[in-house]
Order: structure tokens, then C-alpha cells, then sequence
């Protein structure tokens, strides 16, 4: 395996790309808790409307991460871009899809007061909003444990390769994490009653996602000290991933959902860290004997062109970063049930310039 001995432009790139997904999973995991969890959170419509009004106006700009992150992966790394993506192919698709399914759902939810067409939308969004971190999940604990590569360095196998039960248990560790996650966000950012039942749906939600995060961080470590080129930060990531997640539970019971979500969000981006630390300089490990694993220096494109793409990132990943810290502090209300009982929708602006139409138009909970 080609190694380096010092910090080049091949790790700078793959320590971006980890800090890309790393951004990912921390913005967008909590959006996908509260997708997964509003419908049963709220009880009627008002409720609900409040509970996905705390994401609507900047989940968008949450995509943007994975979507620099894929570009940065083919623009830095083509050789590890073309292995995964083709490799993969079948599961990529379905996140794609999900990604699609739940971005309209928050979109055209609250775009039409039929109780028929809300009840749609509010059976898509879990499922997708369950789908997409379970099967990032299943693609990062495959690609970091091993899968059969030939010498050309292409995935052999089928997509079979990827459902192991480390991966698989990932996956559902996501899914419960980022659900804890998300409810402990909505109790930060909502009011009345629905503070306090968010509060309570994440003490219900932590045993089961402390289960699963320390069998998920246990096996990682066993498997890290046997494959990993450098276990010790490691095994120094994933030792402060357990205290900091461990903190969540007795937090949110002391009435403290600020501190509890501060400490999910240090334990996603500690345990994503650990993932791509176990990984380095290997970008995807091949579990065929004779076949070597694809690295950073084997897969990267070459010296200008990460040179050219440094200066850019250098100018322009400031003022994202600047713009996500403004878009967060700008929608930062609190909101609760009484700030939803009688929005007007877009077709009521319409309509209610036609002769008998009511001003403020129908409440959005009628239906319900």
C-alpha cells in the first residue's frame, strides 16, 4: 500500500471530503429525525404543520453538503468515484430516490388543505426520511470493513456484497441515532406542549439508540484493531463518541434539550470521524485476497487539478459556512401549535381574491 509521510494534497482532500460528509450527517440527521418522527409527534394538523415548519426553511441548503461532497469525491478522487458509484449503483439510486420522495414532501405538504393529500405525504416522509441514513449507513460500514474488488479495482459480487450484518446494523444505528437526534432538536426548537413531548419521545427513543451505538462502536473498534492502518485515533474518536451520546439521555431528563442536542451532534460528528479515520489513506478496502484495497494516492486526479481545486474551496467553503450559520441564527424561532391554526396556504392567497372566498382561508387542521 503507497503511503505518505506527510500532510499532501491527496490527504487534505480526503480530510475535506470526510469534513463534507462529516456535515452532512450532522445537519441533515437531525432533519431526518424530525421527518421520521413529526407525524407521530404531532396530533393534528396544526401540530404537525409546526413540528415541519422548524426545518422547511433551510433543509435545502442541509443538501447542499452531500451534494458538494459526491462532486468533491469525482473531482479529487475519480478512480474511488467510479468503484463506488458503479459499484453501488442500485442503492445509490434508492437514496437518490428517497432524497427526491422527502424534499417534495416537504415541499407540497402544506401546499393544499386536502386531508387526504396531507396523510400522503405524512406516510412518504418517514419512510424516506428512515431510508436515506440507513442506507448511507449500510454503503460507509461496507466500504470501511471490506468488499470484493477485482485487480482493475471494481466491485464484484452484486449488491449483495453490501448487506452484511455490521452493515445492516449501521444502518438501523443511524436510523435510531439521528431519530433521538432529531427529537431532541424539536425540543430545543418548539414551545408549550410540543417541548415537552418531543423531551419525552427522546427519553423513550435513547435506550434503544444507546444499544445499538455501542454494539455498532464495539465491533467497529475489534474490527479497527485488526484492519485499521492507524487504529489509535480510531479508538480515541470512538471513546469520546460513547460519553458524548451517553450524555444525551440524562440531559434531556434534567430539562436541558440544548445541552442533550449538543451532545448528539459531538457524538455524529466524532463517529463519522472515526469511520473515515479507520478508512485512511484507504478509501475503499478489498476484501479479495491478492486484490489491494483503492487509496488516496492510487484514486486522486493529478497535482493541478487538486491544486486548482484547492484555491476554490479555500474562497468559497467560507461563505457557505458563513451562510449556514446565518440561515440557522435568522430561523431560530421557537414555534408551537398556535403559530399554525389558521395559515393561509398558497391556494387560499389565490382564492381569496375570488368573490366568497373566505380572507384567511380554511385552518389546515379541518381535515384531520
Amino acid at each position: 500500500m503507497e503511503t505518505a509521510g506527510h500532510f499532501d494534497l491527496q490527504t487534505l482532500w480526503f480530510a475535506l471530503i470526510a469534513i463534507l460528509w462529516t456535515g452532512f450527517f450532522l445537519l441533515d440527521g437531525f432533519d431526518f429525525g424530525v421527518g421520521m418522527l413529526y407525524p407521530f409527534l404531532g396530533r393534528d394538523d396544526p401540530e404537525r404543520h409546526a413540528l415541519l415548519a422548524t426545518i422547511l426553511p433551510v433543509w435545502d441548503s442541509y443538501e447542499v453538503w452531500i451534494i458538494v461532497a459526491g462532486g468533491a469525491t469525482f473531482a479529487a478522487f475519480p478512480g474511488w468515484y467510479a468503484s463506488m458509484f458503479s459499484g453501488f449503483y442500485l442503492v445509490f439510486f434508492g437514496i437518490l430516490l428517497a432524497l427526491i420522495v422527502r424534499g417534495v414532501a416537504i415541499e407540497y405538504r402544506n401546499k393544499h388543505d386536502s386531508a387526504s393529500w396531507r396523510r400522503r405525504w405524512d406516510v412518504a416522509m418517514p419512510i424516506s426520511s428512515a431510508a436515506i441514513p440507513f442506507l448511507l449507513g449500510v454503503v460507509f460500514a461496507t466500504i470501511t470493513r471490506g468488499v470484493p474488488l477485482d485487480p482493475r479495482g471494481d466491485v464484484t459480487g452484486g449488491q449483495g456484497v453490501l448487506f452484511s450484518g455490521y452493515s445492516v446494523l449501521a444502518g438501523f444505528t443511524l436510523v435510531a441515532a439521528f431519530a433521538l437526534h432529531g427529537a431532541l432538536f424539536l425540543a430545543v426548537r418548539t414551545r408549550d406542549g410540543l417541548e415537552e413531548r418531543a423531551r419525552g419521545f427522546a427519553l423513550a427513543l435513547y435506550p434503544v439508540a444507546a444499544v445499538l451505538l455501542i454494539v455498532f462502536t464495539v465491533w467497529t473498534a475489534v474490527q479497527a484493531s485488526s484492519s485499521a492502518p492507524y487504529p489509535t485515533p480510531v479508538y480515541v474518536l470512538l471513546g469520546l463518541s460513547l460519553p458524548a451520546a451517553a450524555a444525551s439521555g440524562p440531559l434531556a431528563l434534567l430539562k436541558r434539550p440544548l445541552a442533550a442536542f449538543a451532545g448528539t451532534s459531538a457524538a455524529t460528528v466524532l463517529l463519522v470521524a472515526a469511520l473515515f479515520a479507520r478508512l485512511y489513506p484507504r478509501v475503499m478496502v478489498s476484501s479479495t485476497a491478492g486484490s489491494p484495497s483503492l487509496t488516496v494516492y492510487g484514486t486522486a486526479s493529478n497535482h493541478y487539478s487538486l491544486v486548482a481545486m484547492t484555491i476554490i474551496a479555500a474562497v468559497f467553503v467560507p461563505v457557505v459556512l458563513v451562510y449556514q450559520v446565518w440561515a440557522l441564527w435568522v430561523f431560530r424561532a421557537r414555534l408551537s401549535r398556535e403559530d399554525f391554526a389558521r395559515p393561509p396556504t398558497p391556494l387560499h392567497m389565490i382564492t381569496a381574491k375570488r368573490p366568497g372566498s373566505s380572507p384567511g382561508g380554511a385552518a389546515a387542521g379541518d381535515g384531520e
